[in-house]
């Protein structure tokens, strides 16, 4: 019976899950779709303040996955130990006016901080990040886990999936297409003119104008700064990441459960362009990335706009990211 249970394939309540930024404003939302999560067996929550009473408020929903709770750096240790997926959310968010590459100064640091942390305590756990500047927080991250001579780039993920999430909502509501089923692929990176929505691969098919095409890759380009004007200097988008970063963690560990077909897009190391890390369609599985399915066909307006908008941005995106790790050395 023993050897039963041994074979039996790991399902509901299967992997430990650590929130990294916890008790903000996306790490709360995103640790209460977490305990729901009927994958997660338990989960662990971590932040520089606030965490003890964030987790107690978590723990009290009633399903099965247990929450424990860690606060300042002297828990960060203990709060990655045995971890499968690492979500980090810890970071400042954008203030009305401000660039992404703003945020690079603070978050950068943070970032590198908690990614060695990881490679410290769960060097193969899958590895998603959300902190802005996303563009530049991957390949920190990855040059941390280089040092550490744990690095599989199969295992880290930009999340982009916020991108997506807006595009399948614009495309639904200007052409009142059902969402079910709705793919509509999000390339190059995760901020403003690195986003391109692939609007001519949509799937089931649907026809735009030239003018729908370049005013929704536009309102999609912009949605965060839309958001953060809104919400007039008292935060980001934070729900709304929460739900994305949760439905690609869950797609994520579904695939790493066996489920066959997995298909997300993420900001991952790639060779699809001359750009290092890309974000594109990819087979998620076992070890998380299977492969990297690449661009596609792209239209004229697609193709203009990865070579002049997208491109250049993100390699000076890398290159900031690498050279902030290389300064810390």
């Amino acid at each position: 019976m023993a050897e039963q249970a041994a074979k039996r394939p790991r399902a509901e309540g299967s992997f430990k899950v650590a929130v990294l930024g916890a008790a903000g404003g996306i790490g709360q939302p995103l640790s209460l779709l977490m305990k729901l999560c009927p994958l997660v067996r338990e989960l662990s929550m971590y932040d520089i303040v606030n965490t003890p009473g964030v987790g107690a408020d978590v723990s009290h929903i009633d399903t099965p996955a247990k929450v424990s709770a860690y606060i300042g750096a002297e828990q960060l240790d203990d709060s990655l130990k045995g971890c499968d997926v690492v979500i980090i959310t810890a970071g400042r968010a954008q203030k009305p006016g401000e660039s992404r590459d703003d945020l690079f100064r603070t978050n950068a640091k943070i970032v590198k901080i908690l990614a060695e942390g990881c490679a410290r305590n769960c060097p193969t756990a899958m590895v998603c990040i959300i902190t802005n500047p996303v563009n530049s927080a991957i390949p920190i991250a990855s040059e941390v886990f280089k040092k550490a001579g744990c690095y599989d780039p199969r295992r880290f993920f930009g999340i982009n999936m916020l991108d997506v999430v807006r595009t399948r909502t614009f495309v639904s509501e200007l052409k009142d297409v059902s969402l079910d089923g709705l793919w509509i692929p999000v390339v190059g990176g995760h901020s403003g003119p690195t986003i391109l929505p692939l609007l001519s691969q949509v799937r089931p098919a649907v026809s735009f104008t030239d003018e729908e095409v370049v005013s929704l890759t536009d309102k999609i380009q912009d949605a965060a700064n839309v958001v953060i004007n809104l919400k007039a200097g008292t935060g980001s988008s934070t729900l709304s990441i929460a739900y994305a970063a949760s439905k690609f963690a869950t797609s994520l560990m579904e695939a790493m459960l066996g489920k066959d077909d997995v298909v997300q897009c993420a900001y991952v190391k790639s060779d699809v362009t001359e750009a290092s890390y890309f974000a594109s369609p990819l087979r998620l599985g076992k070890n998380g990335v299977e492969e990297v399915l690449g661009l596609g066909q792209l239209s004229e307006f697609e193709k203009k706009k990865l070579e002049v908008e997208v491109l250049p941005e993100l390699l000076l995106n890398i290159k900031k990211g690498e050279d902030y790790f290389a300064s810390q050395q």
